[in-house]
Protein backbone atom coordinates (compact mmCIF):
# COMPACT_ATOMS: atom_id res chain seq x y z
CA UNK A 1 0.00 0.00 0.00
CA UNK A 2 1.47 3.38 -0.99
CA UNK A 3 0.67 6.27 1.34
CA UNK A 4 2.26 9.11 -0.61
CA UNK A 5 4.03 11.81 1.44
CA UNK A 6 2.61 15.28 0.78
CA UNK A 7 5.02 17.01 -1.54
CA UNK A 8 2.94 18.64 -4.23
CA UNK A 9 0.03 21.02 -3.72
CA UNK A 10 -1.69 22.13 -6.91
CA UNK A 11 -4.43 24.63 -7.56
CA UNK A 12 -7.87 23.11 -8.10
CA UNK A 13 -10.63 23.95 -10.52
CA UNK A 14 -12.72 26.82 -9.15
CA UNK A 15 -11.80 29.68 -6.87
CA UNK A 16 -11.52 29.76 -3.10
CA UNK A 17 -14.19 32.47 -3.05
CA UNK A 18 -16.65 30.13 -4.76
CA UNK A 19 -15.85 27.43 -2.20
CA UNK A 20 -17.12 29.65 0.62
CA UNK A 21 -20.62 29.63 -0.82
CA UNK A 22 -20.55 26.04 -2.07
CA UNK A 23 -22.83 23.35 -0.58
CA UNK A 24 -21.30 21.26 2.24
CA UNK A 25 -20.93 18.14 0.05
CA UNK A 26 -19.09 20.14 -2.61
CA UNK A 27 -16.84 21.72 0.00
CA UNK A 28 -16.01 18.23 1.31
CA UNK A 29 -15.17 17.05 -2.18
CA UNK A 30 -12.91 20.05 -2.71
CA UNK A 31 -11.16 19.28 0.53
CA UNK A 32 -10.69 15.71 -0.70
CA UNK A 33 -9.32 17.05 -3.98
CA UNK A 34 -6.69 19.08 -2.15
CA UNK A 35 -5.74 16.02 -0.12
CA UNK A 36 -5.53 13.89 -3.27
CA UNK A 37 -3.22 16.44 -4.87
CA UNK A 38 -1.01 16.28 -1.81
CA UNK A 39 -1.13 12.50 -1.43
CA UNK A 40 -0.23 11.76 -5.05
CA UNK A 41 3.13 13.45 -4.82
CA UNK A 42 6.11 11.83 -6.44
CA UNK A 43 5.35 8.36 -5.10
CA UNK A 44 2.12 7.69 -7.00
CA UNK A 45 2.32 6.03 -10.39
CA UNK A 46 2.16 8.14 -13.52
CA UNK A 47 -1.24 6.85 -14.65
CA UNK A 48 -2.95 7.98 -11.45
CA UNK A 49 -1.20 11.33 -11.60
CA UNK A 50 -2.33 11.93 -15.15
CA UNK A 51 -5.91 10.86 -14.52
CA UNK A 52 -6.38 13.00 -11.43
CA UNK A 53 -4.51 16.00 -12.86
CA UNK A 54 -6.86 16.12 -15.86
CA UNK A 55 -9.88 16.29 -13.52
CA UNK A 56 -8.44 18.89 -11.15
CA UNK A 57 -7.79 16.13 -8.58
CA UNK A 58 -11.52 15.86 -8.09
CA UNK A 59 -12.28 12.57 -6.29
CA UNK A 60 -13.83 9.62 -8.10
CA UNK A 61 -14.73 7.42 -5.14
CA UNK A 62 -15.23 10.22 -2.60
CA UNK A 63 -17.31 12.68 -4.60
CA UNK A 64 -19.22 13.61 -1.43
CA UNK A 65 -16.06 13.93 0.61
CA UNK A 66 -16.44 10.38 1.89
CA UNK A 67 -15.88 7.01 0.22
CA UNK A 68 -19.14 5.99 -1.46
CA UNK A 69 -20.99 2.63 -1.50
CA UNK A 70 -19.42 1.66 -4.84
CA UNK A 71 -16.24 0.87 -2.91
CA UNK A 72 -17.95 -2.05 -1.13
CA UNK A 73 -19.33 -3.25 -4.47
CA UNK A 74 -15.83 -3.28 -5.91
CA UNK A 75 -14.53 -5.16 -2.87
CA UNK A 76 -17.20 -7.78 -3.45
CA UNK A 77 -16.06 -8.27 -7.03
CA UNK A 78 -12.40 -8.45 -5.99
CA UNK A 79 -13.22 -11.07 -3.34
CA UNK A 80 -14.87 -13.23 -6.03
CA UNK A 81 -12.27 -12.57 -8.74
CA UNK A 82 -11.80 -16.33 -9.09
CA UNK A 83 -15.02 -16.22 -11.13
CA UNK A 84 -13.09 -14.09 -13.61
CA UNK A 85 -10.19 -16.54 -13.70
CA UNK A 86 -8.16 -14.21 -11.47
CA UNK A 87 -6.64 -14.49 -8.00
CA UNK A 88 -8.40 -12.43 -5.29
CA UNK A 89 -5.21 -12.40 -3.22
CA UNK A 90 -3.42 -10.35 -5.87
CA UNK A 91 -5.61 -7.32 -5.16
CA UNK A 92 -4.51 -6.75 -1.54
CA UNK A 93 -8.09 -6.82 -0.29
CA UNK A 94 -7.29 -6.67 3.48
CA UNK A 95 -5.15 -3.56 2.99
CA UNK A 96 -7.82 -1.98 0.82
CA UNK A 97 -10.49 -2.69 3.42
CA UNK A 98 -8.27 -1.13 6.07
CA UNK A 99 -7.79 2.02 3.99
CA UNK A 100 -11.55 2.33 3.49
CA UNK A 101 -12.15 1.78 7.20
CA UNK A 102 -9.62 4.48 8.09
CA UNK A 103 -11.27 6.84 5.62
CA UNK A 104 -14.57 6.61 7.49
CA UNK A 105 -13.06 8.93 10.09
CA UNK A 106 -13.50 11.70 7.56
CA UNK A 107 -9.87 12.72 7.75
CA UNK A 108 -9.11 14.19 4.28
CA UNK A 109 -5.67 12.59 4.14
CA UNK A 110 -7.04 9.13 4.88
CA UNK A 111 -9.90 9.65 2.41
CA UNK A 112 -7.31 10.55 -0.22
CA UNK A 113 -5.29 7.43 0.49
CA UNK A 114 -8.40 5.22 0.18
CA UNK A 115 -9.38 7.08 -3.01
CA UNK A 116 -6.07 6.37 -4.68
CA UNK A 117 -5.92 2.75 -3.57
CA UNK A 118 -9.45 2.12 -4.86
CA UNK A 119 -8.56 3.62 -8.22
CA UNK A 120 -5.40 1.56 -8.42
CA UNK A 121 -7.22 -1.69 -7.57
CA UNK A 122 -10.12 -0.96 -9.89
CA UNK A 123 -7.89 -0.11 -12.84
CA UNK A 124 -5.89 -3.28 -12.40
CA UNK A 125 -8.97 -5.48 -11.97
CA UNK A 126 -10.73 -4.10 -15.05
CA UNK A 127 -7.59 -4.49 -17.15
CA UNK A 128 -7.11 -8.07 -15.93
CA UNK A 129 -10.70 -8.96 -16.74
CA UNK A 130 -10.40 -7.68 -20.30
CA UNK A 131 -7.30 -9.76 -21.01
CA UNK A 132 -8.16 -12.40 -23.70
CA UNK A 133 -8.50 -15.95 -22.42
CA UNK A 134 -7.23 -17.88 -25.42
CA UNK A 135 -10.49 -18.11 -27.39
CA UNK A 136 -9.94 -18.02 -31.14
CA UNK A 137 -11.51 -15.11 -32.98
CA UNK A 138 -10.86 -13.79 -36.49
CA UNK A 139 -10.22 -10.05 -36.23
CA UNK A 140 -11.09 -8.33 -39.50
CA UNK A 141 -10.14 -4.92 -38.09
CA UNK A 142 -7.01 -4.81 -35.96
CA UNK A 143 -8.27 -2.02 -33.73
CA UNK A 144 -11.07 -4.29 -32.47
CA UNK A 145 -8.64 -6.83 -31.07
CA UNK A 146 -8.45 -6.42 -27.27
CA UNK A 147 -5.40 -4.53 -26.09
CA UNK A 148 -3.87 -4.10 -22.66
CA UNK A 149 -5.95 -1.43 -20.93
CA UNK A 150 -4.03 1.44 -19.40
CA UNK A 151 -5.13 2.51 -15.92
CA UNK A 152 -5.88 6.01 -17.16
CA UNK A 153 -8.26 4.63 -19.82
CA UNK A 154 -10.12 2.49 -17.26
CA UNK A 155 -10.48 5.36 -14.79
CA UNK A 156 -11.45 7.89 -17.42
CA UNK A 157 -14.25 5.56 -18.58
CA UNK A 158 -15.57 5.35 -15.03
CA UNK A 159 -15.21 9.09 -14.47
CA UNK A 160 -17.35 9.91 -17.50
CA UNK A 161 -20.44 8.18 -16.11
CA UNK A 162 -23.18 10.03 -14.29
CA UNK A 163 -23.32 7.37 -11.56
CA UNK A 164 -20.15 5.58 -10.52
CA UNK A 165 -22.21 3.41 -8.19
CA UNK A 166 -24.36 2.10 -11.07
CA UNK A 167 -21.34 1.73 -13.36
CA UNK A 168 -19.48 -0.42 -10.84
CA UNK A 169 -22.55 -2.43 -9.79
CA UNK A 170 -23.38 -3.21 -13.43
CA UNK A 171 -19.75 -3.90 -14.37
CA UNK A 172 -20.23 -1.28 -17.06
CA UNK A 173 -16.73 -1.81 -18.45
CA UNK A 174 -17.67 -5.38 -19.44
CA UNK A 175 -20.18 -6.79 -21.90
CA UNK A 176 -23.65 -7.48 -20.53
CA UNK A 177 -23.11 -11.04 -21.77
CA UNK A 178 -20.06 -11.36 -19.55
CA UNK A 179 -21.98 -10.09 -16.52
CA UNK A 180 -24.78 -12.58 -17.16
CA UNK A 181 -22.38 -15.49 -17.56
CA UNK A 182 -20.41 -14.51 -14.46
CA UNK A 183 -23.61 -14.75 -12.42
CA UNK A 184 -24.30 -18.17 -13.97
CA UNK A 185 -20.84 -19.37 -12.97
CA UNK A 186 -21.36 -18.15 -9.39
CA UNK A 187 -24.69 -19.99 -9.25
CA UNK A 188 -23.20 -23.16 -10.72
CA UNK A 189 -20.35 -23.13 -8.18
CA UNK A 190 -22.77 -22.52 -5.32
CA UNK A 191 -24.75 -25.57 -6.43
CA UNK A 192 -21.61 -27.70 -6.78
CA UNK A 193 -22.14 -28.26 -10.48
CA UNK A 194 -19.93 -30.87 -12.20
CA UNK A 195 -16.49 -29.69 -13.22
CA UNK A 196 -17.24 -30.06 -16.92
CA UNK A 197 -20.22 -27.71 -16.55
CA UNK A 198 -18.06 -25.16 -14.76
CA UNK A 199 -15.42 -25.35 -17.47
CA UNK A 200 -18.05 -24.95 -20.15
CA UNK A 201 -19.38 -21.76 -18.52
CA UNK A 202 -15.81 -20.46 -18.16
CA UNK A 203 -15.28 -21.02 -21.87
CA UNK A 204 -18.42 -18.99 -22.57
CA UNK A 205 -17.07 -16.30 -20.24
CA UNK A 206 -13.84 -16.14 -22.20
CA UNK A 207 -15.83 -15.63 -25.39
CA UNK A 208 -17.70 -12.76 -23.74
CA UNK A 209 -14.42 -11.31 -22.47
CA UNK A 210 -13.59 -10.36 -26.07
CA UNK A 211 -16.63 -8.06 -26.34
CA UNK A 212 -16.71 -4.36 -25.45
CA UNK A 213 -18.92 -2.90 -22.77
CA UNK A 214 -22.29 -1.30 -23.58
CA UNK A 215 -20.83 2.20 -23.76
CA UNK A 216 -19.22 1.21 -27.06
CA UNK A 217 -21.68 1.31 -29.96
CA UNK A 218 -21.65 -2.22 -31.36
CA UNK A 219 -23.59 -5.30 -32.42
CA UNK A 220 -23.33 -8.82 -30.97
CA UNK A 221 -24.46 -11.82 -33.02
CA UNK A 222 -24.89 -14.90 -30.83
CA UNK A 223 -24.93 -17.83 -33.24
CA UNK A 224 -25.78 -20.35 -30.50
CA UNK A 225 -29.07 -18.75 -29.40
CA UNK A 226 -29.65 -17.21 -32.87
CA UNK A 227 -30.19 -13.73 -31.48
CA UNK A 228 -28.71 -10.33 -32.29
CA UNK A 229 -28.17 -7.52 -29.76
CA UNK A 230 -27.10 -3.94 -30.27
CA UNK A 231 -25.70 -1.50 -27.71
CA UNK A 232 -25.07 2.20 -27.29
CA UNK A 233 -24.79 4.77 -24.48
CA UNK A 234 -24.47 2.11 -21.80
CA UNK A 235 -27.66 0.24 -22.69
CA UNK A 236 -28.95 -2.54 -24.88
CA UNK A 237 -30.82 -0.65 -27.59
CA UNK A 238 -32.49 -3.65 -29.16
CA UNK A 239 -32.59 -7.39 -29.75
CA UNK A 240 -34.00 -9.56 -32.51
CA UNK A 241 -34.18 -13.13 -33.62
CA UNK A 242 -31.93 -14.24 -36.42
CA UNK A 243 -31.21 -17.31 -38.50
CA UNK A 244 -27.60 -18.52 -38.35
CA UNK A 245 -25.53 -21.25 -39.96
CA UNK A 246 -26.36 -24.94 -40.06
CA UNK A 247 -24.06 -27.42 -38.33
CA UNK A 248 -22.30 -28.15 -41.62
CA UNK A 249 -22.04 -24.44 -42.54
CA UNK A 250 -21.45 -22.72 -39.19
CA UNK A 251 -21.47 -18.99 -38.65
CA UNK A 252 -17.82 -18.21 -37.85
CA UNK A 253 -16.34 -16.48 -34.82
CA UNK A 254 -15.19 -13.16 -36.20
CA UNK A 255 -15.27 -9.43 -35.52
CA UNK A 256 -15.28 -6.60 -38.03
CA UNK A 257 -16.95 -3.30 -38.78
CA UNK A 258 -20.20 -2.81 -40.67
CA UNK A 259 -19.32 -0.13 -43.20
CA UNK A 260 -22.16 0.04 -45.70
CA UNK A 261 -25.54 -1.34 -46.69
CA UNK A 262 -26.64 -2.61 -50.07
CA UNK A 263 -30.23 -1.67 -50.84
CA UNK A 264 -32.27 -3.83 -53.25
CA UNK A 265 -29.47 -6.40 -53.38
CA UNK A 266 -28.94 -9.21 -55.82
CA UNK A 267 -28.47 -12.63 -54.27
CA UNK A 268 -25.29 -14.21 -55.55
CA UNK A 269 -25.94 -17.90 -55.05
CA UNK A 270 -23.10 -19.91 -53.46
CA UNK A 271 -21.67 -22.44 -55.91
CA UNK A 272 -22.59 -25.44 -53.77
CA UNK A 273 -26.24 -24.31 -53.60
CA UNK A 274 -26.33 -23.91 -57.36
CA UNK A 275 -25.02 -27.46 -57.72
CA UNK A 276 -27.11 -29.11 -55.00
CA UNK A 277 -30.44 -27.29 -55.27
CA UNK A 278 -30.94 -24.98 -58.23
CA UNK A 279 -29.38 -27.06 -61.03
CA UNK A 280 -31.54 -30.10 -60.07
CA UNK A 281 -34.65 -27.88 -60.07
CA UNK A 282 -33.83 -26.61 -63.54
CA UNK A 283 -33.18 -30.15 -64.74
CA UNK A 284 -36.59 -31.11 -63.30
CA UNK A 285 -38.32 -28.49 -65.45
CA UNK A 286 -38.16 -25.18 -63.57
CA UNK A 287 -36.73 -22.27 -65.53
CA UNK A 288 -34.09 -19.88 -64.27
CA UNK A 289 -36.18 -16.97 -65.57
CA UNK A 290 -39.31 -18.01 -63.67
CA UNK A 291 -37.29 -18.17 -60.47
CA UNK A 292 -35.84 -14.75 -61.38
CA UNK A 293 -32.27 -16.00 -61.64
CA UNK A 294 -29.65 -14.82 -64.08
CA UNK A 295 -26.80 -17.06 -65.27
CA UNK A 296 -23.55 -15.08 -65.46
CA UNK A 297 -20.25 -15.71 -67.17
CA UNK A 298 -18.02 -15.16 -64.11
CA UNK A 299 -17.72 -13.55 -60.68
CA UNK A 300 -16.25 -10.25 -61.90
CA UNK A 301 -17.88 -6.86 -61.39
CA UNK A 302 -19.01 -6.79 -65.04
CA UNK A 303 -20.11 -10.32 -65.99
CA UNK A 304 -21.87 -11.27 -69.21
CA UNK A 305 -25.47 -12.46 -68.80
CA UNK A 306 -25.81 -15.93 -70.32
CA UNK A 307 -28.75 -17.61 -71.96
CA UNK A 308 -29.69 -20.36 -69.43
CA UNK A 309 -30.35 -22.70 -72.35
CA UNK A 310 -26.63 -22.61 -73.18
CA UNK A 311 -25.60 -23.85 -69.73
CA UNK A 312 -24.87 -27.55 -69.22
CA UNK A 313 -27.01 -27.96 -66.11
CA UNK A 314 -26.29 -31.67 -65.96
CA UNK A 315 -22.57 -30.89 -65.62
CA UNK A 316 -23.30 -28.20 -63.05
CA UNK A 317 -25.41 -30.60 -60.95
CA UNK A 318 -22.67 -33.22 -61.17
CA UNK A 319 -20.00 -30.73 -60.10
CA UNK A 320 -18.08 -30.97 -63.38
CA UNK A 321 -18.87 -27.39 -64.32
CA UNK A 322 -19.63 -24.17 -62.46
CA UNK A 323 -21.86 -21.26 -63.29
CA UNK A 324 -22.62 -18.09 -61.39
CA UNK A 325 -26.28 -17.52 -60.58
CA UNK A 326 -27.76 -14.38 -59.08
CA UNK A 327 -31.33 -13.67 -58.11
CA UNK A 328 -32.77 -10.35 -59.21
CA UNK A 329 -33.82 -7.80 -56.57
CA UNK A 330 -37.41 -7.94 -55.45
CA UNK A 331 -39.81 -9.16 -52.82
CA UNK A 332 -38.86 -12.83 -53.26
CA UNK A 333 -35.11 -12.21 -53.26
CA UNK A 334 -33.39 -14.27 -50.58
CA UNK A 335 -31.54 -11.15 -49.38
CA UNK A 336 -34.78 -9.25 -48.90
CA UNK A 337 -34.61 -5.49 -49.02
CA UNK A 338 -31.12 -4.88 -47.64
CA UNK A 339 -27.87 -6.47 -46.58
CA UNK A 340 -25.27 -5.00 -44.22
CA UNK A 341 -21.66 -5.51 -45.17
CA UNK A 342 -18.44 -5.90 -43.22
CA UNK A 343 -15.78 -6.96 -45.75
CA UNK A 344 -14.41 -10.45 -45.11
CA UNK A 345 -13.12 -13.33 -47.21
CA UNK A 346 -15.71 -15.77 -45.82
CA UNK A 347 -18.65 -14.08 -47.54
CA UNK A 348 -20.47 -13.42 -44.27
CA UNK A 349 -22.93 -10.54 -43.88
CA UNK A 350 -26.22 -9.60 -42.22
CA UNK A 351 -29.30 -9.46 -44.41
CA UNK A 352 -33.06 -9.18 -44.63
CA UNK A 353 -35.14 -12.23 -45.57
CA UNK A 354 -38.60 -12.78 -47.05
CA UNK A 355 -38.92 -16.09 -45.16
CA UNK A 356 -40.06 -14.86 -41.74
CA UNK A 357 -41.57 -18.23 -40.79
CA UNK A 358 -38.16 -19.55 -39.76
CA UNK A 359 -37.94 -16.80 -37.14
CA UNK A 360 -40.75 -18.45 -35.18
CA UNK A 361 -38.81 -21.70 -34.75
CA UNK A 362 -36.97 -22.42 -31.51
CA UNK A 363 -33.93 -23.75 -33.37
CA UNK A 364 -32.95 -21.27 -36.08
CA UNK A 365 -29.79 -22.79 -37.57
CA UNK A 366 -30.69 -22.94 -41.26
CA UNK A 367 -28.33 -20.63 -43.18
CA UNK A 368 -25.07 -21.17 -45.01
CA UNK A 369 -23.25 -19.05 -42.45
CA UNK A 370 -24.72 -15.61 -43.07
CA UNK A 371 -27.11 -13.95 -40.64
CA UNK A 372 -30.76 -13.48 -41.62
CA UNK A 373 -32.47 -10.71 -39.68
CA UNK A 374 -35.94 -10.74 -38.17
CA UNK A 375 -36.27 -6.97 -38.63
CA UNK A 376 -33.63 -5.59 -40.99
CA UNK A 377 -35.31 -2.15 -41.34
CA UNK A 378 -35.27 -1.66 -37.54
CA UNK A 379 -31.57 -2.45 -37.40
CA UNK A 380 -31.04 -0.14 -40.36
CA UNK A 381 -32.82 2.73 -38.62
CA UNK A 382 -30.44 2.33 -35.68
CA UNK A 383 -27.38 2.07 -37.92
CA UNK A 384 -28.27 5.10 -40.05
CA UNK A 385 -30.10 7.13 -37.43
CA UNK A 386 -33.13 7.30 -39.75
CA UNK A 387 -35.37 4.92 -41.71
CA UNK A 388 -33.79 3.08 -44.61
CA UNK A 389 -34.22 5.01 -47.85
CA UNK A 390 -36.48 3.54 -50.51
CA UNK A 391 -34.70 3.10 -53.82
CA UNK A 392 -35.74 1.84 -57.20
CA UNK A 393 -33.92 -0.47 -59.54
CA UNK A 394 -30.98 -2.77 -58.90
CA UNK A 395 -28.75 -2.74 -55.86
CA UNK A 396 -27.26 0.48 -54.51
CA UNK A 397 -24.56 0.90 -51.88
CA UNK A 398 -25.23 3.25 -48.95
CA UNK A 399 -22.28 3.96 -46.61
CA UNK A 400 -23.05 4.11 -42.90
CA UNK A 401 -22.52 7.46 -41.14
CA UNK A 402 -19.75 5.72 -39.17
CA UNK A 403 -18.47 2.12 -39.09
CA UNK A 404 -20.15 -0.02 -36.42
CA UNK A 405 -18.29 -2.97 -34.84
CA UNK A 406 -20.03 -6.34 -35.09
CA UNK A 407 -18.97 -9.41 -33.10
CA UNK A 408 -20.03 -12.89 -34.18
CA UNK A 409 -19.78 -15.13 -31.12
CA UNK A 410 -21.27 -18.25 -29.51
CA UNK A 411 -22.87 -18.52 -26.04
CA UNK A 412 -24.32 -21.88 -25.04
CA UNK A 413 -24.57 -21.29 -21.27
CA UNK A 414 -27.96 -19.85 -20.41
CA UNK A 415 -30.29 -19.15 -17.47
CA UNK A 416 -33.14 -21.62 -17.02
CA UNK A 417 -36.09 -22.06 -14.67
CA UNK A 418 -33.86 -24.36 -12.61
CA UNK A 419 -31.00 -21.87 -12.55
CA UNK A 420 -28.67 -22.59 -15.44
CA UNK A 421 -28.25 -24.93 -18.37
CA UNK A 422 -26.82 -25.17 -21.86
CA UNK A 423 -28.18 -24.73 -25.34
CA UNK A 424 -27.42 -27.39 -27.91
CA UNK A 425 -23.79 -27.11 -28.97
CA UNK A 426 -24.73 -27.03 -32.66
CA UNK A 427 -21.19 -26.37 -33.88
CA UNK A 428 -19.39 -28.57 -31.36
CA UNK A 429 -17.32 -25.65 -30.07
CA UNK A 430 -17.66 -26.18 -26.35
CA UNK A 431 -15.06 -28.93 -26.37
CA UNK A 432 -12.37 -26.55 -27.61
CA UNK A 433 -11.42 -22.90 -27.42
CA UNK A 434 -12.67 -21.80 -30.81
Amino acid sequence: MSRGIPCLLLLLVGTQAAAVAAPPRENAARTSARAIAQAIGDQADGALKKFYATRGYWPLWAASGRIGPEAETLLGFLATADLDGLKPASYQIPELRAAIRDARSGDPGKVAIAELELSRAFARYAADMRRPGGVKMTWLDRDLKPKALAAEVVLRGAGQRSSLNAYVADMGWMSAHYVRLRKLLALAKARHAPQDSLERIRLNLDRARLLPGPWTRHIVVDAASARLFYYQDGKQQGMMRIVTGKAETPTPMLAGKLRYAILNPYWNVPTDLTRKKLAPKILAGASAQSMRFQALSDWSASPVVLDPATVDWQAVAAGRSKVRLRQLPGGDNAMGRVKYMFPNDQGIYLHDTPDKALMRKADRHFSNGCIRLEDAPRLGAWLFGKPLPKVKGAEQAAPLPAPVPVYLTYFTATPTAKGFGFLKDVYGRDGKRS
